[in-house]
């Protein structure tokens, strides 16, 4: 329960992805992502300083960098592809489909088992999030084909990598020093490739950077390979649609967003699909739980 827990808050931070972007400026994307992909390396550098011992822990199969590699920096690539090619809303609402992909596709890891209330839990999620991203319709255009098989590419990617990183769970967390620290200089040649560098104007602007660094593009990404290896997949890839009900929830507390009753509908699919997925979790060790598991 600590492991999934610790993978929830990795959740949290991607809360705060949306308000700390809105607040950091006009820097494009690959550009942000190279610094806050390096600010995010920052603390696992500084573990590694402090105890030299652990570098032993960042060798290695080249199998273990390829898909830590390619799940941060191919999934940010693909949605800033995606956001490039199709509307926000449409891309946004595919991409969003990686976590029913975890849950689902955790019934091919070993020892886990796919029940009906984590696929209905993860589908009440996935209506929530349409409620939220999609609150001005949504309008699927053939002219935006390549926008959208980015943003489909994007889901299946980060839920690949997830279910993949389960496979590795000897592998330590402080690897993902390494996976910043190359998903930090992709971007930078993608930002060089791609587009006109952009600084911040302002103080407050470098903070939202810093905070993008340190939390939702930092730490978050230590916390969910902790969370995906050592706890329970399934609860954490049916709560993960809470991140855009929070998100919107942080945006309506400071300002950048008004109050709707699609929120209020979004958090109640939401929540009820997390305690649905997580029911054995919550209820684990009370009467008549486990007769309900064996007949299952």
């Amino acid at each position: 329960m600590k492991a999934t827990f610790i993978g929830f808050t990795a959740i949290l931070m991607w809360s705060l992805l949306a308000l700390f972007t809105a607040a950091s400026g006009k820097m494009p994307p690959f550009q942000l992502s190279a610094i806050c992909f390096l600010i995010g390396s920052l603390p696992g550098i500084a573990v590694l300083v402090a105890r030299p011992d652990r570098l032993k822990l960042l060798r290695q199969p080249a199998k273990v960098w390829i898909v830590g590699i390619a799940g941060l920096f191919g999934y940010h690539f693909l949605y800033f592809t995606a956001l490039r090619n199709a509307p926000a809303v449409e891309a946004g609402l595919i991409a969003y489909l990686w976590p029913l992909l975890i849950v689902v596709g955790s019934a091919m890891l070993p020892g886990e088992r796919l029940r009906w209330y984590h696929v209905v839990g993860a589908l009440a999620g996935l209506s929530g999030t349409a409620l939220i991203v999609a609150r001005n319709g949504i309008a699927f255009d053939g002219a935006y084909t390549l926008g959208y098989g980015a943003a489909l590419l994007c889901a299946f990617t980060w839920s690949g990598y997830s279910l993949l990183t389960r496979r590795f769970e000897a592998v330590s967390t402080d690897v993902v020093t390494g996976f910043c620290l190359a998903t930090s200089a992709l971007s930078f040649v993608c930002h060089l490739a791609l587009e006109t560098t952009v600084w911040p104007s302002t103080g407050f602007e470098w903070f939202a950077i810093l905070g993008l660094g340190l939390l939702p593009v930092g730490a978050a990404f230590y916390a969910w390979d902790y969370g995906v290896k050592n706890g329970d997949i399934q609860i954490l890839g049916a709560a993960s649609y809470a991140a855009p009900v929070l998100s919107t929830l942080v945006l309506i507390v400071t300002g950048f967003a008004e109050p709707s009753w699609r929120i209020a509908a979004a958090c109640a699919l939401v929540t009820g699909g997390a305690v649905l997925a997580a029911k054995d979790m919550i209820f684990r060790g009370k009467p008549g739980v486990a007769a309900e598991g064996a007949g299952a």
